[in-house]
């Protein structure tokens, strides 16, 4: 749009998209208005309030009285919107039919009228319909600036009104940068740098609690009156952590930094003083013009302005950005594109949003040799991506740097917290309970003993006031601080010798256990998807063992149950069904398309219907044919697919037919993989797209090549359920297209002939009929524009699409202007398969007592269809079917059906069937019953004589509207968990999230979500493990997830084996850790009593350090990452035995105080035996010392070696190997002249009473252990005990077999 020099503030009066002469307004509230009223639901636009003071319209007859002003200031009222939201004929009789020239100029005369006027009102007044209306004077004045190029000229701030536009100036990169200082294209994405490595780096690490703890421990050990050990010593384990954690990270950061050099230093083409010079990444700026060859990755977000396809056309790969490894099309303005083909120079204003995270969305238009179009997400590449089969293309810069949409979106996902890491701080809290109250019996007996021996302090070593002994400190004081003092010093001193009651060393153990596990259960074949080609992944190491308590399965339907692998199977065309008996044979001669010496081959074989072709050949005009012709046109052009044309040699008889010896095989690109399905079937029927630009396509059909110009695209989207083409035919008519669902496609058909109904009752049987059978299903309808009908919504729809603000609510709307009063042409059934092993997979789960749930967008008829077929759904349940359409009915539904199946309130049944067990009927039973877990089954009462009816309830997403955002959530949560199987058909993504939400919230069970595409990313994240499918439809799931693998079937493995043995491991490698620690602090604990609580040590500082870091950590991580209970053949026959993990049998608070009660006798043995074994003996302290830590460190070991269930060769190695390099250790530190305990070890290890008192110590505090499980074996055992028996039986059962046959 031009504007006038002579004005010196160019009035902005708004979109006016359409003024004409018998009535004149102003202000882009009106066209709000007017989407308001457009809409086919009455919702109400907010108004600008900077705008207006107050507009008020009045219905009356036939036609519109003036707007009466309110003077008042005050701004609308909800009433006074109501009256505009329900004026629907107002546009019915306001004329749209202006041209854009007159609108302009009309625009232009009103802007200098309102220069002219220095009121603060400025009032339009019109003849005949007079539309009256009052303009607040705007708050900012706007600026005018002259563009560099002479043939333009820009209003900078003519989109005031709009959220602050970013302006970019087309090759003018000095003019775009200079007035709004947009960032460089240097990237950075390392966390460090030299100089705040260290101070960073520590204050990361010291978020966690423990280490600050320690450091607390460390920093009183270094006070005189505290130094219980050396101060160099007590900073060792710390130091120690800290430093590995350190190097890890500086490495890692080191890397980050060498990644980003290479990346910023990266050359491309720039134009430089109208020519292309290659300019290294990070100098490259907003509005620079960039040239990209093939298989060249871009270098910042661009707008594309032209490419080596005259049309604009290039193909990118997005797989670095989204994970998707299809091909995505992107288009250049065909204005831009005809420049650069032309080898013009290209000048102009962009006006985009400002950055944000969204990859799927861009809004912007262009202004260009004085026209303005609006630009969206596919005229945009994005950093991070890769040109593919295109030569090279032209871009400007947008957004470079740090504010592209691939670095906003770089940011990792919250990370999740193991469950068992939650309960393990509660042990904590309790060993920080215990730790405080040994140190306050120290210090208080320290006070006692220093109160009852207070006129002997004198004479007392270490308490003496004054030094009595000859030397330089003869009659000095001594450092006595008094008896309150003294005692403080004391708790103090014992918090430091008690210090490792908190187990440091369990963090860096547990991270290294679960990074052990996951490589084993990376390399698991069993889990390796050769169809794709891909490994199960771990993306979170840090929730392993929570795949051992999963309670429920969140799982969706096409693409994670299903194949998403599409197969145009059944079509309904005029009321007639075809393709219930497709041939699956060799393509039929029809099939390949014979032209002028070509022939169309498609990549794969698609199975037709022969009478259904037949239809399409016949020379007749009745309303079948030409309906039967139109549904084919509309499955070939009412879609985003991109044809990609290869050459090859024909092999088909019909080869000496053709003028040419080429075939022309074509494939189909498309993000969805049901688009690719519905256009291949229409090329199997003779209608092939085999070209697509920005403004036509062309479709071969029958051999005659049709061109077809695209006039606007309205995309599929989750409010309409349904996308529209509008093409203009050869012949000049232009027409409608539209596929969607069936709920959304019968709502706005015309309503017609008795024939017509026909036609739609027919249709509608077979849409139930497909959807019982499985197949995704739509519906096809189109109708004609005319002239004026396509002027108004041409008009609208310019508007809409170059709008910067809402332009998705007022796209809708403007579609709304042409998608009704559509007639039927028919309806299209499509396969998508099972994937191998799914109904094994869900029986198993069941069994294993985890509830399946299924979330999907799909038809409530197919996803009952699947349900069944994947056995999720049996014949013996009974369904209970939720659909309402209003809060009241919901309710009503759900009262029903609680009452009518006896299902009572969570509460009433957690506190009714408490000591219950549960048992499944049907489920594969162990020798004996197993528990239930803390959320029982419960069965229902007596329905129709039935005892414990099998429900499952089927919900649809209509009904979660009215459930989720009111209070009837807690109603379907009780109906929800009473039922064996629940069905969500129609749901929305965020409808996936809020159904897990509901389970999580409301119970402390484990949660897993598991999907393929993006609308599942939300349900993954809000579930407390995300399972992501590398499928069809990208990789967006996975990049969200915690873990990711090839197929559904695999998730059978997951949990059931890895997820079972990692619970075991880490649960008991968490009570471990804590028993073999407090041992050790219980045995110094003893110590101190008997040596009038001085807090003194008779270890020596580095056994007392090396005791968890050296001596016993080894054997731990071992047998965390390689024990094994049960093996995965057991556990994959036997499901219920994934019970123990969601029941928390291997770690609970119980197993807790069994374990403390154990420690205390362990700590008791270990201290009292040595010390009445050696009473009469002369061996000084530092050797008792030196026994007490071989001791120490074997009674650990051999009480791990007693729960090994599996020994491999590492275990010994870890296990017997612990106890030799302690020994070695000792030898040495008893080897060093100025330690204290210098050469004890050589006199002790003479002595066969040291070797003995090892023995004693070690047989008499185990024994305990060993008779509870032996009795407890025997009496009580678990199934995981019965299990392991049955695998030793069946063992030695195998070697008297081979030993019977070897003797025969």
């Amino acid at each position: 749009m031009t504007t006038d020099n002579t004005t010196n503030s160019p009035r902005q009066i708004g979109s006016l998209s359409c003024l004409c002469p018998n009535a004149s307004f102003s202000s882009s509230v009106f066209d709000d208005a007017q989407w308001n009223l457009l809409g086919e639901q009455q919702h109400q636009d907010k108004v600008n309030e900077d705008e207006f003071d107050q507009i008020e319209l009045e219905e009356g007859g036939d036609e519109i009285k003036p707007l009466e002003l309110d003077h008042s200031g005050s701004p609308f009222k909800e009433s006074q919107l109501g009256v505009l939201s329900q004026s629907r004929v107002f546009f019915e009789q306001f004329p749209l039919e202006c041209p854009r020239e007159e609108r302009i100029r009309r625009i232009l005369s009103m802007e200098r009228h309102s220069n002219g006027n220095n009121h603060d009102n400025i009032h339009i007044n019109g003849n005949g319909n007079v539309a009256a209306l009052e303009i607040e004077k705007p708050r900012s004045k706007h600026r005018f600036r002259h563009s560099q190029h002479k043939s333009l000229q820009f209003d900078e701030d003519n989109l005031s009104h709009e959220d602050n536009p970013r302006l970019i100036y087309i090759n003018d990169p000095r003019r775009t940068n200079d007035k709004y200082e947009f960032t460089g294209n240097e990237i950075r994405t390392s966390k460090y740098t030299i100089i705040t490595f260290l101070p960073k780096n520590l204050f990361i690490q010291f978020h966690r609690v423990a280490y600050l703890y320690f450091l607390a421990i460390a920093a009183l050990n270094q006070l005189p009156p505290l130094a219980v050990f050396g101060r160099t010593v007590s900073l060792f384990p710390l130091l120690f952590v800290l430093c590995v954690t350190a190097i890890k990270d500086g490495y890692e950061d080191w890397r980050r930094h060498r990644s980003d050099r290479k990346e910023n230093n990266r050359e491309t083409l720039v134009c430089q003083s109208g020519e292309f010079k290659l300019k290294i990444w990070k100098k490259i700026q907003a509005g620079e013009v960039v040239q990209i060859f093939a298989n060249e990755s871009i270098p910042c977000d661009m707008v594309l302005l032209g490419s080596s396809d005259p049309s604009g056309l290039a193909y990118i790969q997005t797989m670095n950005l989204d994970g998707e490894s299809n091909l995505k099309t992107r288009y250049a303005r065909q204005e831009t594109a005809s420049a650069v083909s032309d080898g013009g120079m290209i000048s102009g204003l962009i006006r985009c949003e400002p950055p944000n995270r969204n990859i799927y969305e861009f809004t912007a238009n262009m202004e260009f040799n004085e026209h303005r179009f609006p630009l969206s997400q596919s005229n945009i590449v994005l950093r991070g991506c890769q040109l593919k089969n295109t030569d090279w293309i032209i871009g400007v810069v947008v957004y470079a740097g740090q504010e592209t949409k691939a670095m906003l979106n770089s940011a990792a996902s919250p990370s999740k917290r193991s469950r068992l890491e939650g309960y393990m701080n509660r042990e904590t809290l309790w060993l920080s309970i215990f730790l405080f109250i040994m140190c306050l019996v120290v210090a208080f007996g320290m006070g006692l003993w220093l109160l009852r021996h207070k006129d002997q302090l004198d004479t007392l070593p270490y308490y003496r006031k004054i030094y009595f002994t000859p030397g330089r400190d003869n009659g000095k004081r001594y450092k006595y601080y008094g008896l309150p003092m003294e005692t403080f010093f004391s708790f103090l001193s014992s918090i430091i010798v008690f210090q490792i009651m908190i187990p440091i060393s369990l963090y860096i153990t547990m991270e290294l256990v679960r990074l052990g596990q996951s490589y084993f259960m990376i390399e698991d074949n069993h889990m390796y998807d050769s169809s794709s080609d891909s490994r199960f992944q771990c993306r979170s190491l840090n929730i392993n063992e929570d795949l051992g308590q999963i309670r429920y399965v969140f799982s969706d339907k096409t693409g994670t149950l299903t194949e998403n692998k599409m197969e145009f199977q059944r079509a309904s065309v005029y009321g007639k069904s075809y393709g219930s008996s497709l041939p699956m044979v060799d393509l039929l001669p029809e099939q390949n398309i014979v032209a002028a010496g070509r022939r169309w081959k498609l990549k794969s074989e698609i199975a037709v219907d022969s009478e259904l072709i037949e239809l399409l050949h016949k020379d007749l005009t009745g309303d079948e044919r030409i309906a039967a012709h139109e549904f084919f046109l509309t499955l070939a052009a009412c879609n985003t697919v991109i044809p990609i044309l290869t050459h090859g040699t024909s092999s088909s008889c019909i080869k000496s037919e053709l003028q040419e010896d080429s075939v022309e095989a074509i494939d189909y690109q498309g993000e969805s993989p049901d688009e690719q399905a519905l256009v291949a079937a229409a090329s199997a029927y003779g209608y092939t797209l085999f070209e697509r630009t920005s403004g036509h396509i062309v479709i071969d059909v029958n051999g005659e090549k049709l061109r077809f110009d695209v006039l606007g695209l309205h995309e599929f989207d989750s409010v309409r359920k349904r996308m529209s083409v509008v093409i203009r035919f050869p012949t000049g008519a232009v027409k409608v297209l539209v596929k969607g669902a069936d709920t959304s496609m019968f709502s706005i058909l015309a309503n017609g002939t008795e024939m017509d109904d026909r036609i739609r009752n027919s249709t509608q049987s077979h849409l139930s009929g497909y959807s019982s059978q499985g197949l995704r299903t739509l519906v096809l309808a189109a109708r004609d524009l005319t002239d004026e009908e396509l002027e108004v919504w041409q008009c609208r729809y310019e508007d809409a699409s170059t709008s910067l603000t809402d332009r998705v609510a007022k796209l809708r709307q403007t579609a709304a202007l042409i998608e009704c009063n559509l007639k039927l042409l028919g309806a299209t059934g499509i396969e998508d398969k099972l994937q191998e092993g799914v109904p094994e997979a869900i029986e198993s789960l069941r069994q294993a007592g985890i509830k399946v749930w299924v979330l999907t967008g799909d038809k409530q008829e197919t996803a009952i269809s699947i349900g069944l077929s994947c056995k999720l759904l049996t014949s013996d349940m009974h369904q209970i079917i939720i659909n309402g359409n209003s809060e009241d009915e919901c309710r009503s539904l759900l009262a029903d059906a609680k009452s009518k199946y006896g299902v009572k309130s969570w509460r009433g049944r957690n506190s009714s069937l408490k000591c219950k067990k549960d048992a499944e009927k049907d489920y594969l039973e162990l020798p004996v019953d197993t528990k239930l877990s803390n959320l029982p089954r419960w069965h229902a009462g007596k329905e129709d004589g039935i005892l414990g009816l099998p429900l499952a309830l089927i919900i649809d997403g209509n009904s979660l509207v009215y459930i989720l955002e009111k209070d009837l959530e807690s109603e379907l949560f009780d109906l929800a968990t009473s039922c064996r199987v629940v069905l969500c058909c129609r749901v929305a993504p965020l409808q996936k999230a809020g159904i897990v939400d509901l389970i999580k919230s409301r119970t402390d069970d484990m949660t897993l979500a598991i999907g393929d595409g993006a609308n599942d990313v939300s349900m993954i994240q809000m579930a407390d493990v995300g399972v992501g499918i590398c499928g069809q439809e990208g990789r967006q799931a996975v990049m969200a997830s915690d873990f990711a693998m090839g197929q559904f079937q695999f998730l059978k493995r997951l949990l059931l084996v890895h997820g079972h043995w990692n619970y075991q491991r880490v649960g008991y490698l968490i009570l471990y850790n804590f028993y073999r620690n407090a041992v050790f602090v219980l045995m110094l604990f003893w110590y101190i009593l008997c040596t009038a609580f001085s807090t003194t040590s008779a270890l020596t500082d580095w056994s007392s350090v090396f005791y968890s870091v050296i001596y016993t950590s080894i054997p731990t991580i071992v047998v965390g990452i390689l024990d094994k209970d049960l093996s995965h053949k057991t556990l994959l026959l036997y499901p219920k035995l994934y019970g123990s993990g969601y029941r928390h049998e291997a770690y609970n608070l119980r197993l807790f105080w069994i374990m403390m009660v154990d420690t205390l006798w362990q700590s008791l043995v270990l201290f009292y035996i040595p010390l009445y074994t050696y009473k009469d003996s002369s061996i000084d302290i530092w050797s008792m010392g030196s026994l007490w830590t071989i001791a120490v460190v074997v009674l650990v070991n051999i009480h791990l070696a007693m729960d090994v269930r599996r020994w491999e060769v590492f275990t010994h190695f870890a296990v017997w190997g612990s106890i030799i390099i302690t020994y070695a250790c000792m030898v040495v530190l008893d080897s060093i002249p100025v330690f204290p305990n210098y050469w004890t070890i050589y006199h002790l290890a003479k002595s066969p009473t040291y070797w003995l008192t090892i023995l004693l110590i070690t047989v008499v505090a185990l024994l305990p252990r060993f008779f509870f499980k032996v009795v407890r074996q025997t009496f009580w055992p678990s199934d995981i005990q019965i299990a392991r028996e049955l695998e030793i039986l069946r063992k030695h059962g195998n070697l008297e077999s081979k030993k019977d046959q070897g003797s025969s």
